[in-house]
């Protein structure tokens, strides 16, 4: 890898993804990683390839709760990925020490714990969906609010494109926009961020030379992502409870009255990572009633 330091050799391929890894994801546990590069890499090779990148200075191994391991890019880190050729992404996310132990790190771990759900039904099925088909917190603008002059972002805590394999040579994808939540937070202020999807979706922007204007999300998106919510951090009685308020909360909101095409469901991390995104798991805010699985189908 171009950069990188040399000391017990140049980092290989493995290493090279490791490193990769942990700077698109950000902040990784080591059982992460070993799921992210789970393809021919055993466990021990993936604990020697950390404490290499750990020595060679490249990424930082931050203590967490209950003795985990919290690993994350250094600058230095940083510079060897903007040194390689093909990387082309803006500037990796350095996060020091203190953000790595502070009180955003669940959050970020069930961020990647959602996608790395998908990513194992994926390496099932023969779908395509790799360690890097999922983008962590993307800003869309929203204008302006009514009243105001400021302009407002909603930014989503991963945007991920999934390829079915269908069979016979055809394929389709699937967009999604996937917001974790941890239960910090009411569940109205909930349903109000899910509902902003809907201002997105209405959202128009000035056109070309000053032609009309034009949809904003048609710019970004061939088709306009659903949106999966993802619940965390409390008992599941206490998800479920939080899951029929927030369906509830949305439907009766007019930003997503005013916008149907916006699909909207709800599931469990629990039952995403024991059961995977293609079972029944998911409730609509379309038809609450009926558990489908992350495409609105009854689960495969």
């Amino acid at each position: 890898m171009t950069g990188a330091p040399r000391g017990a050799g140049e980092p290989g391929r493995i290493a090279a993804a490791i490193l990769e890894g942990v700077g698109h994801h950000r902040l990784l546990l080591t059982r992460q990683v070993r799921d992210l590069h789970a393809d021919g890499v055993s466990r021990q090779r993936v604990h020697r390839v950390l404490a290499g990148l750990r020595v060679a200075g490249l990424v930082a191994g931050t203590p967490g709760e209950r003795g985990r391991l919290l690993w994350h890019l250094t600058e230095q880190g940083a510079d060897a990925l903007d040194a390689v050729p093909g990387l082309a992404e803006t500037r990796r996310k350095v996060i020091a020490p203190e953000q790595a132990a502070g009180p955003l790190r669940e959050h970020t771990i069930a961020v990647n714990d959602a996608g790395l759900a998908i990513l194992r039904a994926a390496r099932e099925r023969g779908d395509e969906f790799g360690p890097f088909d999922w983008r962590h917190e993307v800003a869309h603008s929203l204008g302006p609010p009514p009243g105001r002059r400021a302009p407002e972002q909603l930014i989503c805590d991963a945007v991920l494109d999934y390829q079915l394999a269908e069979g016979g040579g055809r394929s389709s994808i699937v967009y999604r926009f996937v917001e974790v939540d941890r239960a910090n937070r009411s569940a109205a202020d909930l349903a109000r961020q899910i509902a902003r999807y809907g201002r997105l979706y209405r959202r128009r922007v000035p056109g070309e030379a000053g032609h009309g204007s034009v949809v904003l999300w048609e710019r970004l998106y061939p088709v306009f992502p659903a949106v999966l919510v993802v619940l965390a951090g409390r008992s599941r009685e206490r998800l479920e409870d939080r899951r029929r308020t927030v369906l509830a909360l949305c439907r009766q909101d007019p930003d997503l009255a005013g916008s149907p095409e916006v699909e909207v469901s709800i599931c469990l991390l629990a039952d995403l990572d024991a059961l995977g995104p293609f079972a029944p798991i998911c409730r609509t805010v379309a038809d609450p009633g009926t558990a489908v699985d992350w495409l609105g189908e009854g689960g495969r």
